[in-house]
């Protein structure tokens, strides 16, 4: 998937007229994009009527200080994991109060991976108070690609999400 900047900002702004209509809000939590989907969603004027909170966490450390995620799940799992997302994803709307959260986490090289993650694994999880539903993909191209499809993926799921659709299918 080779998706461009204005691409990524289309799907953005479909995102913030579904929550607009809505009166909804969202928040991300991401580590391997490194704030990626939160800096989509804040290049659309008026963003804060419906954007309410990002949180890059990188280490594992603050996964668990600022997500709530279990620090037992690191070893058992490892941060690039369905578990790892799903906390993510449940701390970020519980903090946050927002009614929609993703969550991310991967191994976008050029480093990192292993026979059973290679690099381009990348987790999303999606939240809406209700529901979890996540997803392991695997991207292709060098570190700047696979961010770019993992938020692109994000922004995507999202919307699909806030219609009452499944994220992970489409």
């Amino acid at each position: 998937m080779n998706i461009s900047d204005e691409g990524i900002t289309e799907l953005a702004l479909r995102l913030g007229t579904q929550l607009q209509r809505l009166g909804e809000r969202v928040s991300t939590a991401e580590s391997c994009t490194g704030g990626g989907i939160a800096e989509a969603i804040t290049r659309i004027p008026g963003s804060s009527a419906w954007f309410d909170a990002g949180y890059v966490t990188y280490s594992n450390a603050q996964k668990s200080a600022q997500l709530g995620v279990p620090e037992a799940l690191f070893p058992l799992v490892g941060a690039v994991s369905r578990e790892v997302v799903e906390a993510m994803a449940c701390g970020a709307r519980q903090r946050s109060g927002a009614r929609f959260a993703v969550s991310v986490s991967g191994i976008a090289g050029p480093d990192g991976g292993s026979p059973d993650k290679p690099v381009g694994t990348v987790w999303l999880c999606w939240a809406d108070g209700e529901r979890l539903f996540s997803l392991r993909f695997h991207f292709d191209g060098d570190r700047l690609d696979v961010r770019r499809q993992a938020v692109a993926t994000a922004l995507a799921g999202l919307s699909r999400l806030v219609v009452g659709e499944n994220p992970a299918q489409g």
